[in-house]
This record gives C-alpha cells, structure tokens and sequence, in this order.
C-alpha cells in the first residue's frame, strides 16, 4: 500500500501538553500511523511546560528564526524536534516564547487567536521549508480551524500544496474558538473575506472552529453517535445546520485506546498484575485502592470509581441529587480523583466529610491513581450529559470494572447494557438524563454485584473487547486514501 504524507496538527499531545483526550488521541494516532509506515509530521507549540529540561529538544537548523506577519504584529518561531515517548517518531514543536511561554496550555489573553494562527502558519511554513508536500493535513479542534482556509487563500500560490486534503475533526464542539471582528486583519485574507461565514461576521464574531468545518474536504468527529448527535439543535451548539448540509463528508470515528499504557497485564502504575485469562490480581489491587485512600473494605459493598474534570458536562448535577441518598440507603465505596468547578469539588468534600468510611475524594490529578482506581475499582461512573467519545468507559472494560454509564455519543457506541434474558452485555446503561435513570442505574449495578456469577460473566465480556488503534488507526487511513481519491472539496 502506498505510503502516506500526513501532517498533523494539534494544540494538544500527551504527555507533553495535556489538558484532555485530544491529547491523547494525537498522540497514540499519530504513534499508530508512524509505526504503520507512514510519513508523518506533528505540530505542537512549545510551551513552557514542555520546555522543562526533562526533555532533550533538538533545534532542527533549517528552520531557526523564521518571522510570520500576522496582521500588524511580526512573530519569530523555531522549529525544535524531539521524540515521542514510546516511540521513535519525531514531534516538531513551535517555539515562539512571546505566544507560547505562558504558565497554562490555554487562556483568556487579548492574543489567544494569535497564538493559534501562528501554529497553523508555522506548521504550513515549516512544510514548505522542509519540501513536504502532505496528502492530508490533518487538524484538530478549533485552534488548528483556520488551516482548511489559509490553504485556499494565503498558500493557495503554492503549488506544494495543490494536492492536498484537509481534515477537520471535532474533539468537542463545546469549544468553537470565537472571537470579536476585530481579528479579522490578522487572517491576513486581503480580498478573501467574503469566505468567512458572513452571518457570523454581521453578528461581530468569527469562528475557528465553523471556518475549519465549512472549509475541510473532510470532517470527523469522535464517534459514530456523537457525529449523529451534532447534527441537532441539542448537541451541535450553533453548528448543527452547517453539519447538516455538510453530513455526506461528516464520519464518527471511534477514538482507540492506547493498551501500551492501559491494560492491566503490563501497568507499572499497579501494584499488581492480572489479565482476562488471569483476573486474581484484581482482588488484590481492590485491596491496595482502599487501603491507600483510607477506606474499609467489605466483600458485600462494591467499590466505584470516577476519574473525571468536574464540570456540568460530566452529569454531576445528577450525581449531586442521586448520590447522598444511595449512600445512606446502600453499603458501596466511592473514590473519586478529579478537579473543576468550585461547586463540585466542594460537593465532594462534603461528601467525604459525611460519608468518611464510604468515600474518598482527591481534588487535583494523579496518574498513578487514576490507574490504581480503574484496576481496584468495581465498577466505573460516566453519567454525562453529553459525552462525544470517552476514553475511561474503554479502560474500564479492559480493567474488568463496569461502566455505568448514560447512553450518549461514545458511551453509546462502547458500552452494551447487559440483558439478564440474554446474558449479553459489558455495564449499566441509562437513557434518560434525569435523576431517575442515573438512580436506577446505581442501584441495579449494586444489585447485580450481588450475584457473582452474573457479575464476573459481565466484567469477561468487557475484558474481551477491543478498542486498539490498530483497529480505530486503519480507520482514519481509509478515509485519508477516499479523500485523496476523491475531488476537492
């Protein structure tokens, strides 16, 4: 099969600059289609934390210096290289201090498009100075938005470039990259605004994000359901009439997992061990969960875990009103790890204050615990509001530990309710996004614990599942080879 040219361009990649799944998804994608024999080139700013002298980065000589006139103001960016981790595929990282040096990955600066448009050019540019002509430039989330644009009006001299395809994918479309018409000048469109969404521009925003899905020659988003969902007035937040018109170019990918770090036969964040064939480490790292947050443990209460960023999205307003009273009623564990709105978190405290032999609560990050709670817990609680793919539902399963989850975009595509009539399914599935369906859920998750051989049946269906990238990876080379066959859009 041919080899492909793919650049890929991302304001996120674990574990350099993290602040969610795009994160990790640039990373273990572009590691699956380095190690699938393609050529590929990532961009990520260099941002302060990844320049923190744990890393070797090595400035590639050619592209020192290079000036970039954004509007009125002239930016310098460097190009320095360094290796993935796990990988031997090579990270090209924009160095542009005075854009990128900041303490947070993100933030609510005067100049926070700049910072984004300077990654774009500089990830074009550098293409350029390397003689990279790409098949496809592959961008993600709104930072990266206005790449389908610059193709086709900045760089559309350059003849580099007359074959390539774009592809816009959508991480979550809760974030659009909106700003004031007073950015316009800084597109650098000369004669070419009439291409920006003119409705938007009478009503004095412009969108990253809409510009990139009205432009791309092909769009994606994280799963098949989320990519359903967008298309209406409930989940596509401004952008479902666009990816109406546009749905014969719209895919949902199901985002893979990345088994070198999640799986629970070779975790080094574990105490202990344990595979589909052999589950009996998975009692043992139940034991070290609850001994390393404090809690007793009891053979009849099931633990659940959370691992999650405490925000309205994740469905916690439910879990607000459902969960004091189970945990007066019923004999579980929690153990929470997560930070986010002030509310939440102080939810939390205050149940740890008044449930303190039933639940633990971490307020920040920790990856080493994140693992221990998937490999030590039960089962896991997802009841989002809207989910669009969802990476713990897929290590759950792979843990042995039930998903309990509320049956939206990815959740749906990965998670099956188990049927008592049939014996068939891998958790607990709710619809309805009311405080009754995440009730009913809980209590029949603590119920079915309660039958050990219902249970274990149910955690071996999840554990057979697989969510790999080389399945997800193959995917989106399938979609790369269609575009590239297929006409401009």
């Amino acid at each position: 099969m041919e080899r492909l040219r793919i650049c890929f361009v991302s304001s996120e990649y674990a574990p350099l600059a993290k602040t969610g799944g795009l994160a990790d998804v640039s990373a273990a994608l572009t590691r699956y289609l380095h190690s699938a024999g393609h050529d590929v080139r990532a961009f990520l700013p260099l941002y302060r934390r990844v320049d923190d002298g744990k890393r070797k980065l090595q400035p590639v000589e050619f592209l020192q210096g290079i000036e970039v006139q954004i509007g009125q103001s002239t930016h310098r960016f460097s190009i320095y290289k360094t290796t993935v981790p796990g990988s031997d595929l090579e990270i090209n990282l924009v160095h542009c201090p005075s854009l990128f040096g900041r303490e947070d990955i993100y933030t609510q600066d005067a100049d926070e498009h700049l910072r984004f448009l300077l990654l774009s050019h500089a990830a074009i540019i550098s293409c350029q100075r390397m003689g990279f002509s790409p098949q496809i430039v592959h961008c993600n989330d709104w930072q990266t938005g206005m790449i389908p644009l610059l193709f086709r009006t900045v760089y559309r001299w350059d003849q580099l470039f007359d074959h390539v395809r774009t592809v816009m994918t959508i991480h979550n479309i809760g974030y659009q990259g909106i700003f004031g018409p007073n950015i316009v000048p800084d597109l650098e469109l000369a004669n070419d605004t009439y291409l920006l969404h003119q409705e938007d521009l009478n009503k004095g925003q412009v969108g990253f994000l809409k510009t990139g899905l009205l432009y791309a020659d092909g769009l994606t988003t994280v799963s098949p359901t989320y990519a359903k969902e967008i298309q209406t007035e409930e989940h596509g937040m401004g952008m479902e009439e666009i990816l109406r018109v546009r749905k014969e170019r719209l895919v949902g990918l199901l985002n893979g997992v990345d088994y070198e770090e999640w799986d629970p036969a070779h975790d080094p964040l574990i105490p202990h061990s344990y595979s589909l064939e052999d589950p009996s480490g998975k009692a043992k790292n139940r034991e070290a969960l609850l001994r390393g947050v404090g809690l007793p443990g009891s053979p009849t209460a099931p633990v659940i875990g959370m691992v999650t960023r405490l925000t309205a999205q994740k469905g916690l307003d439910l879990v607000e009103k459902v969960l004091p009273e189970i945990l007066r009623e019923r004999d579980m564990r929690l153990v929470v790890l997560g930070s986010g709105e002030p509310r939440y978190e102080e939810f939390f405290l205050r149940m740890r204050r008044t449930f303190p032999g039933k639940v633990h609560f971490h307020n920040g990050f920790s990856n080493d615990l994140a693992h221990l709670i998937e490999a030590g817990s039960d089962a896991f609680l997802m009841p989002s509001k809207y989910e669009p793919c969802g990476l713990n539902q897929m290590y759950s399963l792979r843990y042995g530990t039930v998903p309990i989850v509320r049956k939206t975009g990815g959740l749906a595509d990965t998670v099956d309710l188990y049927d008592p009539e049939t014996g068939e399914g891998t958790g607990v599935v709710f619809e309805h996004y009311n405080t009754a369906g995440l009730r009913w859920a809980i209590l029949a998750t603590l119920d079915l614990y309660r039958n050990k051989a219902v249970w274990e049946k149910i955690v071996k269906s999840g554990m057979e599942k697989d969510f790999s990238w080389e399945k997800q990876g193959a995917l989106y080379v399938e979609l790369y080879r269609r575009l590239i066959a297929s006409p401009r859009y």
